[in-house]
C-alpha cells in the first residue's frame, strides 16, 4: 500500500514527479525566507537547501522519464492494475 503515490489501492494518488515538484516548491519558498539572513547557520541551511534542490530536480527528471517510458510502452495508466510489477 502507498500513502501518496498512485497505486491499485490509491488510484487518486499522485505521480512521483508531482510530489517531488511540490516539495521543491516548498523548499524554494523556504529559501526566500532565509536568503537575506547573514548568520552562518542560515547560510549553511541555505547552501544545503540549494544542494537538495539540485538533487530534487534530478529526481524529478528521472521520475518524468519513467512515466514517459511506461506511457510509451503500456499507454496511460488505468485503474485495472499495475502496468509493471506485481499487484
Amino acid at each position: 500500500m502507498t500513502h501518496f503515490l498512485i497505486s491499485d489501492t490509491k488510484p487518486d494518488g499522485m505521480k512521483l514527479e508531482e510530489i517531488l515538484s511540490v516539495i521543491r516548491r516548498d523548499i524554494l519558498y523556504r529559501c526566500t525566507k532565509i536568503m537575506e539572513d547573514t548568520r552562518p547557520e542560515a547560510k549553511h541551511v541555505l547552501e544545503n537547501n540549494i544542494a537538495i534542490l539540485a538533487l530534487l530536480s534530478e529526481a524529478i527528471g528521472l521520475a518524468e522519464d519513467s512515466t514517459h517510458t511506461l506511457d510509451k510502452a503500456f499507454g496511460v495508466r488505468n485503474v485495472d492494475g499495475p502496468r509493471i510489477g506485481e499487484e
